[in-house]
């Protein structure tokens, strides 16, 4: 197998029309579902406007692709190949949608891929009458203009399912990353250390947010964008690794629980984005459009660089 000519993401939510656009785009047959008209309307919506931004990236588009939309779960998942899993990160929904998809309405041989951002796939197959069938397909967000997907086998996943995964990841032109399973996976562990010192010199006002944010984009993105952590060490010396390692090591955050500063803005509903501030205050829905926009374009704008250089 290479390309699915059918796929089904169930769960429409944030990922789901980026998803599915970049299957489509590849000429892939694609159904999006959910539970109510509304999230439909608004998967739609969403679709128009990641359809665009693949055509602005240039991602080349195959024939015989096409994305539907539909609350009907059955209709959804008829003849599929590959059903992506995309609702909420709650088990126990995982699990009773696993449950209705055995029960009749997808054959022993479909490959179920949960795009879960953490749930131990181990655990999600629990209680699978074909557990072998499932595996992580965690997509980055924003999915369709991310190239990377890391591939998760769970401890009863057939081994080759994992090699037919990564063939359908590689057939659409993205760079699959086959990990062991770990709390998180690769991409969140590392992400959420990075925040996790973030945090904690804000909140010892050793830097302002604005100088946090430069100082990362800079300091720390900018090179990371082209040269990966391993060989970063190879650039920079062993030696001298172990030389800062040795004592800034000790003096890192290491705290197991959510920041003060993080759940202080919770309680007062400063969540980000979605309530007008968070980290930053927002002078209306204008301005968070246009910081949305002004994010989109950067994201298309670094993913064309990165992809006319060479891995390093």
């Amino acid at each position: 197998m290479s390309l699915p000519s059918i796929a089904a993401v169930i769960g429409s939510g944030t990922m789901g029309p980026g998803i599915a656009a970049t299957l489509a785009r590849a000429g892939v047959v694609v159904r999006v579902y959910d539970i109510s008209d509304q999230a439909i309307e608004a998967a739609r919506s969403s679709y128009g406007m990641v359809s665009g931004v693949l055509e602005t990236v240039g991602t080349p588009k195959a024939d015989g692709g096409s994305v539907d939309f539909g609350t009907d779960l059955a209709a959804a998942v008829a003849g599929a190949e590959l059903v992506i899993e995309a609702i909420p990160e709650r088990l126990e929904l995982k699990k009773s949608l696993l449950s209705e998809l055995e029960g009749g309405l997808v054959g022993d041989d479909v490959i179920i891929a949960s795009n879960t951002s953490g749930i131990p796939i181990t655990t999600m197959a629990e209680g699978m009458r074909v557990p072998g069938r499932l595996i992580g397909m965690h997509w980055s967000n924003p999915p369709h203009l991310i190239p990377m997907i890391e591939v998760i086998p769970g401890d009863a996943t057939d081994p080759a399912l994992v090699d037919k995964l990564v063939d359908i990841v590689k057939a659409f032109d993205y760079v699959p990353v086959v990990e062991k399973e770990t709390p998180g996976f690769v991409e969140n562990r590392v992400l959420y250390a990075i925040l996790r010192e973030c945090l904690d010199l804000l909140e010892k006002g050793i830097v302002t947010p604005e100088g946090l944010d430069a100082c990362v984009k800079w300091g720390i993105g900018y090179k990371l964008s082209v040269i990966g952590p391993t060989r970063l060490l190879d650039m920079a010396g062993l030696d001298i690794y172990k030389a800062v390692s040795s004592y800034l090591n000790a003096d890192l955050a290491d705290g197991k629980g959510t920041p003060a500063m993080i759940e202080e803005k919770i309680e007062a509903g400063t969540l980000g984005f979605k309530t007008g501030g968070g980290m930053y205050e927002y002078d209306g829905p204008e301005a968070i459009a246009e910081k949305r926009k002004e994010i989109v374009t950067g994201l298309i704008a670094a993913r064309k660089t990165l992809s006319s250089i060479p891995n390093v």
